[in-house]
């Protein structure tokens, strides 16, 4: 069985990547901890579907309809929408009402349903209307800035504006890069030393909690369905 994934890095900055998925013949997937919250729209049996995802801080089983194909955005770290604060989505989401091929409802409002190349489109849309918001300063932060206000306004506006705290963001960023090397057949060794794990049992504890795969079965591929695009088709 197979997901087959791509994501593409955006050049709006309200927005970190635009992904397509498609499932062939999978019950379920293995979900990944994320930091973003995001829109995804998906298709199934002739009929469309459409909802919001939150950051999520732990991987786990998420069921997969048969023949689906996904367009999803996932937003850059800072933003947020008017309507539905960032820390009531971790862990959860929300199903859009009413929604079809071609239009969805958000924020009151009616929006055409994008595609994989028109979704900074439908952001910039929504960002005009103020449906989409951010906070500026936490994502200087995230960037590495260190603005001229408290420590704790800082972690205040962060775990405002994603649902997390900072460490929870480096912890989360950290091992989804720790599965992409993995997966691109870099030795653990130097996973380990790269992205600074105190040691290997370390990093098998973050893959285990985030990712839900060991080293060995990121570098083999093996494992099951799991929402991660590894640049190939995960299979089991």
């Amino acid at each position: 069985m197979a997901l087959w994934f791509e994501t593409r890095a955006s050049d709006s900055p309200w927005v970190d990547t635009v992904w397509t998925c498609t499932s062939e013949h999978v019950a379920e997937m293995t979900s990944v901890a994320t930091v973003s919250w995001g829109l995804v729209f998906w298709e199934c049996g002739g009929t469309a579907s459409a909802g919001i995802t939150g950051p999520e801080t732990r991987t786990g089983i998420a069921p997969v309809p048969e023949g689906a194909t996904f367009v999803g955005i996932e937003f850059a770290v800072g933003t947020s929408l008017r309507a539905v604060p960032t820390p009531t989505l971790v862990d959860g989401g929300a199903e859009l009402p009413d929604a079809t091929r071609r239009k969805f409802w958000l924020d009151g409002g009616r929006w055409e349903t994008p595609g994989p190349d028109d979704a900074e489109a439908l952001v910039d849309r929504l960002v005009r209307s103020g449906a989409v918001v951010r906070d500026p300063l936490v994502g200087e932060v995230h960037r590495g800035h260190r603005p001229a206000v408290s420590g704790r306004t800082v972690e205040r506006r962060f775990r405002a504006a994603t649902g997390l705290t900072q460490g929870a963001v480096r912890q989360i960023e950290r091992v989804r890069t720790a599965a992409a090397l993995l997966a691109a057949d870099v030795p653990v060794t130097d996973v380990v030393f790269k992205l600074e794990y105190f040691d290997e049992p370390h990093l098998a504890r973050a893959l285990r909690r985030f990712v839900g795969r060991t080293a060995r079965q990121l570098r083999a591929g093996t494992g099951g369905a799991i929402a991660l695009d590894l640049d190939q088709p995960t299979t089991s």
